[in-house]
């Protein structure tokens, strides 16, 4: 299928219903799309939001799974299809510009030691969204689930204090619109699937640094992200995934104590917090689903420590941690 494309585009779809239509209808519009393969993966929706998908000028598939498999593991489902160069993991929520795809991916292969490129994204009402984020470190995985954050005393995760302006090396870049070169993201075993949602794009920018490779922000290729476009839907899920996530992430690179410590903080000042907003917003419904997200999270605790005690996947090739030797 992919033989003759430039881009391999991976979609998770789960429920996204317009916002699909939407996303396939601004990569039929972007320039060259004729050589871009897309590929929707499908996590179980039940809103038949496969029905009625525009038309492709490119190579075009869907992976219909039985069951929600997760956003990292139907990632790499999607990308095991293509034979790209690049790959970007997009959004459902997201609509690119018409030059977005090919200038990225110009950008991205231009620099033999670039690994993951993002783009510049826009709000629903054309403001300048904060994409980029800090590489989380103990203390500030800390100092945030206790909202030290709120009074300055640690930075925030996203750079909320650059305009996005620029093209710059970054931590990180968000999901939403990830480029990636194929073969790094190769060496690097994908994306971590012990993350269900949350975090793998943390992770898989941390590695890629690790290995070697810069990870930039272009502000030049734009996309409107709605943000939360489906996952809105699911306001319990959302919360207990994030606490797991940040928990799986804590471990996997600061260690058991640091991961411990987030455990006991989730119950002792996250949900406690979230729950007196939400009273004093008189919001019943939503102190519910933050109660619904701690039974969750409680009911998960044997499998996160399961988690934790699995090895890390391996670590890249030495071939890949020298991007400076590559063609």
């Amino acid at each position: 299928m992919a033989a003759a494309a430039d881009l391999d585009v991976v979609i998770v779809n789960w429920n996204g219903g317009t916002l699909l239509r939407d996303c396939l209808a601004g990569l039929a519009a972007s320039d060259g799309a004729a050589r871009v393969a897309v590929t929707v993966v499908d996590n179980a929706s039940t809103d038949a939001s496969l029905d009625g998908l525009p038309a492709l000028p490119g190579p075009f598939r869907i992976v219909r799974n039985r069951e929600n498999l997760g956003f990292g593991r139907a990632c790499n489902q999607g990308a095991a299809g293509g034979t790209a160069p690049a790959i970007l993991f997009l959004n459902p929520d997201a609509r690119v510009a018409p030059d977005a795809l090919p200038r990225a991916r110009a950008a991205l292969l231009a620099e033999p030691g670039w690994g993951i490129v993002g783009a510049r994204l826009a709000e629903a009402d054309g403001t300048t969204a904060r994409s980029c984020a800090r590489a989380p470190t103990p203390g500030g995985m800390l100092g945030r689930a206790l909202a030290l954050d709120r009074l300055g005393l640690v930075p925030p995760h996203f750079l909320r204090d650059w305009d996005h302006g620029d093209d710059r090396a970054v931590d990180q870049v968000m999901g939403a619109f990830l480029m990636i070169r194929r073969d790094l993201f190769a060496a690097l075993g994908g994306f971590d699937e012990r993350f269900f949602v949350y975090y793998e794009d943390v992770d898989l920018c941390l590695r890629a640094r690790r290995a070697g490779y810069a990870v930039r922000h272009l502000a030049g290729p734009s996309a409107r992200h709605l943000g939360q476009g489906t996952t809105r839907q699911a306001r319990a899920h959302r919360l207990f995934y994030i606490l797991r996530s940040e928990i799986l992430y804590a471990g996997k690179h600061h260690g058991r104590a640091v991961a411990l410590a987030l455990v006991a903080t989730a119950f002792c000042a996250q949900v406690p917090l979230r729950l007196s907003q939400a009273l004093l917003r008189r919001s019943p419904g939503e102190a519910r689903e933050v109660l619904r997200a701690a039974r969750l999270l409680a009911a998960a605790l044997p499998e996160i420590g399961a988690a934790l005690l699995r090895p890390a996947p391996s670590p890249p090739s030495a071939a890949a941690a020298r991007p400076g030797e590559r063609a």
